[in-house]
């Protein structure tokens, strides 16, 4: 039977199972909180990035879910420096040009500090001068750290960044670092 397992990948843990970095300083891995052999991330989340990793050991499951070509929209929660405007989320919805190209528009809104939002370690740097704030980001490309790269690009670099959902598929309430099996109805 295909597995399909929730993940929810907390800050400075890579996206894979093995640290081909240096022996000296190991770097958390997937290992360290996944213990089942056999499954392989659908798609990559970056180092310093958090939220919803999905495994799976169906390699077409994988592919369906993580390859471009499908388009399947991702949402971030990102905690930005300053307040957008509704120009900086204009932007954002028609699409930014990066230094690979233009961007696909994204779906974007602001919103409040999520609810049940736990905290980071380390926190994020404040500065008293500069306000923050939230914003939910829904993409349909997954480029190298494209969601840091749009923010960045209407002059609002992001700060934290937590990914609440792939597809169907949801955080709905899972906490760093913790994991769950999707029923086989979560898995269309």
């Amino acid at each position: 039977m295909t597995r399909l397992i929730a993940f929810n990948k907390p800050f400075d843990v890579l996206s894979q199972f093995t640290d081909r970095g240096s022996a000296d300083s190991p770097r958390a891995t997937l290992s360290d909180h996944i213990d089942l052999p056999g499954v392989y991330p659908a798609g990559r989340l970056d180092r310093d990035s958090e939220g919803l990793l999905l495994l799976t050991d169906d390699g077409k499951l994988q592919a369906r879910i993580s390859h471009p070509k499908n388009k399947m929209p991702k949402t971030y929660w990102a905690q930005v420096e300053g307040l957008p405007d509704d120009a900086a989320l204009a932007a954002l919805r028609r699409g930014v040009t990066l230094k690979d190209g233009p961007t696909r528009p994204a779906k974007v809104v602001r919103m409040p500090e999520p609810p049940g939002l736990w905290p980071r370690n380390p926190p994020i740097r404040f500065r008293k001068s500069v306000p923050d704030s939230w914003i939910a980001l829904t993409i349909t490309e997954g480029r190298n750290r494209q969601v840091r790269r749009m923010t960045a690009a209407v002059g609002h670099p992001t700060l934290r960044l937590i990914r609440a959902s792939i597809g169907p598929w949801a955080l709905d309430g899972l906490q760093p670092g913790a994991w769950r099996d999707l029923s086989p109805e979560q898995r269309k």
